[in-house]
Parts: structure tokens; sequence; C-alpha cells
């Protein structure tokens, strides 16, 4: 018989999983630029029910000039409607043996592996929804978030978001510029002379009032050519955002951009950013729907499941949600189809 026997080791998972969970949708946004902005923001939303609809304002009352006796017009029209997205549903697994367990006796001892495995599942976590942040919902046999290859995508005059036709519906759909055609009087390339002056025509385009992206994601190609085009007085850095986090972030200031706007090192090595690419994101039109019972929370009560013919013990951290969009017309993709042209 065993001097350290199984009772003494029970609930260790449940006991370190509850312990880390609580920061568990922390540890992602920390992980992913995109993911903190929206938190901070307050855009990481609970929903219910079997579906995601997001309110929509696709019009305006028009405003009517009059005299005297003068007719006024109330036409119905049409001012909201629901964009739908099906909720998505992912899992880690975390998973030791009572061998492994034992052999780590004392309560010290015990934390330590339960640590490294469950930072095992964090780092999983968030590798995982990072390669779904930049997708578009084909992985996983169509089970994985509808990321910005979705929401902001090359062609954007196609197909349906959000259950809304973007070939009918213009007003549902996203700014995509080639740079290899778009700007003929700056360039066919993305370089270190070009890329502000096409940020500037971009911006000119897609901004409204005080609407307009307030952060670019930028892939390594394109970050080397903007940190190439500053000055040194131009190489701003941003602590107080996303820097904060260790990301690398620069600054853009061009018109009716106001005040900066992050710019932001989306490449690296394993990086699932879309290569010469740069993300324009109104990050106010973007929302993180979650259920609230499944937000990075265990499967299983206590430490899990017993397999009936192992002795171990196998967890799942799970996640529910979507990657949702409020209006399009102030984000954009700008792409260099032909890098060497």
């Amino acid at each position: 018989m065993p001097i350290q026997t199984n009772v003494n080791y029970q609930q260790v998972l449940s006991m370190a999983l509850e312990d880390r969970s609580r920061t568990w949708q922390d540890i992602i946004s920390n992980a992913i630029p995109l993911f903190d902005v929206l938190r901070r923001k307050g855009l990481w939303q609970s929903y219910s029910g079997p579906t995601i609809r997001q309110t929509l304002r696709f019009d305006l009352p028009s405003i009517q000039w009059y005299s005297g006796y003068d007719f006024l017009a109330n036409p119905p029209r049409e001012l909201f409607n629901d964009a739908y997205f099906t909720p998505k549903m992912a899992a880690t697994p975390v998973s030791l043996t009572m061998q492994e367990i034992l052999n780590n006796s004392g309560q010290a001892q015990i934390f330590d592996v339960m640590g490294e495995y469950i930072q095992a599942a964090e780092d999983g976590l968030a590798q995982g929804m990072d390669v779904a942040l930049y997708g578009d919902g084909t992985l996983g046999g169509g089970k994985a978030i509808g990321g910005l290859g979705l929401a902001v995508p090359i062609v954007a005059n196609t197909g349906t978001y959000g259950g809304i036709s973007r070939t009918n519906f213009p007003i549902w759909r996203t700014n995509s510029y080639d740079a290899q055609t778009a700007f003929p009087t700056i360039g066919t390339q993305i370089d270190s002379t070009t890329i502000r002056p096409i940020l500037n025509t971009i911006y000119n385009t897609v901004t409204r009032g005080n609407r307009r992206p307030d952060i670019l994601l930028m892939s390594s190609e394109h970050w080397n050519a903007y940190d190439a085009s500053l000055v040194a007085h131009q190489r701003i850095t941003n602590e107080n955002g996303i820097g904060r986090l260790g990301f690398s972030t620069l600054q853009y200031i061009g018109p009716g951009s106001g005040k900066g706007i992050e710019v932001v090192f989306g490449g690296g090595k394993g990086s699932n950013m879309p290569a010469n690419t740069t993300f324009g994101l109104e990050t106010d039109s973007l929302r993180m729907r979650y259920n609230p019972d499944r937000n990075f929370d265990t499967l299983f009560p206590g430490d899990g499941m017993k397999p009936i013919n192992q002795d171990a013990l196998a967890q799942f951290v799970g996640w529910m949600g979507e990657l949702t969009m409020t209006n399009p017309l102030f984000n954009f993709r700008l792409y260099d189809s032909n890098p060497a042209a």
C-alpha cells in the first residue's frame, strides 16, 4: 500500500484550474493586441440564445426643411436590423496520469506540475485564438470563429457575412486596397517611400468625423516599410496602449486621424498575420461575444473525468462565442498582391 494515497490528491487539478481560470480572458487578450483593445473598451461582451444577434443601424432619418403650412413627410424607413452569427466552440485539454501526480508528492511539487500543464493549456488557447483571429472561419471544418480573413476580406463585395449579403448591400462592405493597382499615382509596391502617402490616401477615404480606423495591424513587411519611412523625431512609441504589454508599436498621424493611431507589429516568428498586409481597424465596430457559461471555463466539475480503464484525469478548458462587427465602413485591408513588382 503506497504511503501517499490518491485521496491526498483529490481536487488538486480543479484547485489549480480555479486559481488560474479567473484571469484566462486577460491572458488571451494580453497575448493578442486586438483582443486587448476590445477588452479594455468593454467590447468583450456576453450574449445569450442560440445565435449572436448584433444590432446594426443601417440608415438615418432625413432632415426636412419647411416653411409655414408645408406638409412634413414621415415615411416608414428601416433604420435598424440585425446581423446574426453562429457561436463557435473550442476546448483545450489538460490531462495528467495519477503516476505523474503521485511522482510529484507534496503540495509545492503538485502545484508546480499542475502549473506547467495549465500554462501549456493557456499557451494553446492563446495560439489557437491567434490563428483563428486571422482566419476566415474555415478552420476546423468551418467550426472556428470568423476572424479578420472573413470580417475584412480581400474581396469585399461578394459573399455573406453575419447573414447579410455583401453583394446586395454595399453598406455592409469593408474596404480593400491592392497596392499593385489601387494607387497608380503613388506606386505599385509598399516601401518606405510609398507607405505613408498610401495610408494618407486611404484615411482620406475611410474617415468621417471622428470615425476612422484606430489601429493599424501590420505584417513585418509593412511594419519595416513604415518604420523606415520615419525620421527619428517621428518615431514615437505608445507605452500606454498595446505597447504596455510589450508589443512593438509606433504611431501614425494622418488626414483626419487627430491623435496618434497605434501601429502594431503583427509579424514575427510563428506569426499568423498574413504577409504583406495591413489591417486598419475601427475597434469600436468590433465585438468579441462570448457565452457567459463558457468563457474559458472547465467543461467538467472538479478535477475532471477519470477514464473507466485508465488511471488518469482529463479536463478541458472551453470557450464559446464569435468575433462580430457592427459597421464595416471604417475598416480596411491593405495588401500587396505582387510585392516584387
